[in-house]
């Protein structure tokens, strides 16, 4: 001991003193002053991979034959892989997410964290590395360079199946609005423009599609992350560690996982590419651009309400002006926007840090880690946050629908059909000029009757998949 609550440990740079209590040492203090960046610890399931991750590795150790003077230490080392990946040693890797060394801090807090923690079941005290060794124990055929992108993708993996649930959930409530709202005809846009009739249940069908597709992308990106270089240790060359274990190790991960995890037939290659990095984020800037959309939209469907479109209400969450009374403003909406910029700007980075990895390694998985990570989470959270306190209890203004409906030029579009496009561009310039309705110019000229126009109008005329009968015009299906 140095000083009162303080123990001295020592690395190739010279001595420190740490914490006498710290589960870390003295590789996470150095880490902790040269790395004073953003202020936040690796992602947790980042943490929590790691932990299974070295669990494997501990494990295949084992059964090699580590270790087997002494099953106790073995025992406490298990134990110590398993409480990390249980997420109950989440507050001692506390090294800055963004770092230099290609992760290598995050990968020596875990190892120290672990021996600290295996310490103290063994009831030894902490820094007694002679016992159970960071480097020698918990780092036992490993390598930085394999052990912190398979965590990586563990975690991802995990990461990925957890933003699936919530896309099939934000898809499922808009597919329950299209159902809700299939009977209500209204205006459909095109260039923010009049257009053609569509119901609002189709655009609410057009969300779920959207999010359909995305997510089959979302599940089909597990198969691009399953190819692990764990055993590769330094460059892929599976140096220091034994043959059998290179075999084995990837094995254990996944029986320990259930995820299908296999070894990359080049350990190489695989050490020293980052390129399933930016095209797993690419599947995420996707769902990004989709929920972009679909958030603008709710807020120009709901705009107003009185001096806009106002044909959906948004649930009313908060206040929106500290100086207009009884204004609310779309703030899901706006929120889940700012999360989708943000997911695109991550997506840039993440292309650019996997670019400049160098010869036999990329150095910049620290920040691939931070930008993946925090853009799964965000847009799970995003997509649920959307999904409970907008989408859920969003309605419909049907006499608003109408009343654009009604107002509207493109009526006339639905005429067609039946009375010809030179016929209806003569209707919709003499309503204009005369200031009456299209639907009473074309009632009173004789070229329908008030029910052959309503039909023409109707949820389900409009909805169908082209024309089955022009009418007035002698064309059949």
């Amino acid at each position: 001991m140095t000083q009162a609550g303080h123990r001295l440990e020592r690395d190739l740079i010279g001595e420190m003193p740490v914490p006498a209590t710290a589960l870390h040492g003295i590789h996470t203090e150095r880490a902790l002053q040269d790395f004073a960046l953003s202020g936040r610890p690796p992602h947790p399931e980042l943490v929590h991979a790691f932990g299974m991750v070295k669990l494997a590795c501990a494990r295949t150790n084992r059964v090699l034959g580590a270790w087997s003077d002494d099953q106790a230490k073995a025992d406490a080392i298990e134990r110590a892989c398993r409480e990390m990946a249980d997420g109950l040693l989440d507050e001692h890797v506390v090294v800055d997410l963004l770092q230099g060394g290609a992760g290598t801090s995050t990968n020596m807090n875990v190892n120290e964290v672990l021996a600290n923690r295996a310490l103290e079941i063994l009831a030894e005290p902490h820094g007694v590395y002679e016992r159970v060794s960071p480097s020698d124990d918990l780092n036992l055929h490993q390598s930085t360079n394999d052990t912190y992108p398979t965590a990586l993708r563990l975690a991802a993996i995990r990461l990925l199946h957890d933003l699936e649930d919530q896309v099939v959930a934000l898809q499922e409530a808009f597919q329950a609005k299209e159902r809700e709202f299939a009977h209500i005809v209204k205006v459909g846009r095109t260039q923010m423009q009049d257009g053609v009739l569509t119901t609002l249940g189709r655009e609410m069908g057009a969300y779920a599609e959207a999010l359909n597709r995305d997510r089959w992308r979302i599940y089909k990106c597990e198969e691009r992350l399953r190819v692990v270089n764990l055993g590769g240790t330094a460059i892929g060359t599976g140096f220091a560690a034994p043959r059998q274990y290179i075999f084995r190790v990837v094995d254990t991960l996944r029986e320990l996982t259930s995820i299908g995890f296999a070894r990359a037939e080049n350990l190489t290659e695989a050490t020293q590419n980052a390129d399933v990095f930016p095209e797993v984020s690419g599947i995420l800037k996707a769902h990004a651009a989709s929920l972009l959309k679909i958030a603008g939209d709710l807020r120009l469907l709901s705009s107003g309400p009185e001096a806009g479109l106002g044909e959906i209400r948004l649930p009313r969450r908060q206040g929106g002006s500290s100086i207009m009374p009884g204004k609310v403003d779309p703030v899901i909406p706006e929120a889940v926007t700012q999360v989708a910029l943000l997911v695109m700007s991550y997506d840039q980075a993440i292309g650019l840090a996997a670019g400049m990895g160098s010869l036999e390694l990329d150095p910049f998985l620290p920040l691939i880690a931070a930008c993946l990570l925090d853009s799964l989470t965000l847009l799970a959270r995003a997509d649920e946050t959307l999904r409970r306190n907008c989408v859920e209890s969003l309605e419909a203004d049907e006499e608003r629908c109408r009343a654009h409906l009604r107002a509207s030029s493109a009526v006339a579009t639905a005429l067609v059909p039946a009375i010809g496009y030179e016929r209806a561009r003569e209707v919709v310039v003499e309503a204009h000029r005369s200031g009456r309705a299209i639907a009473e110019v074309v009632v009173a000229d004789g070229l329908l009757t008030a029910e052959q126009f309503e039909e023409l109008l109707s949820a389900e005329a409009v909805c169908r998949l082209g024309t089955p009968q022009q009418l007035g015009r002698g064309v059949e299906d």
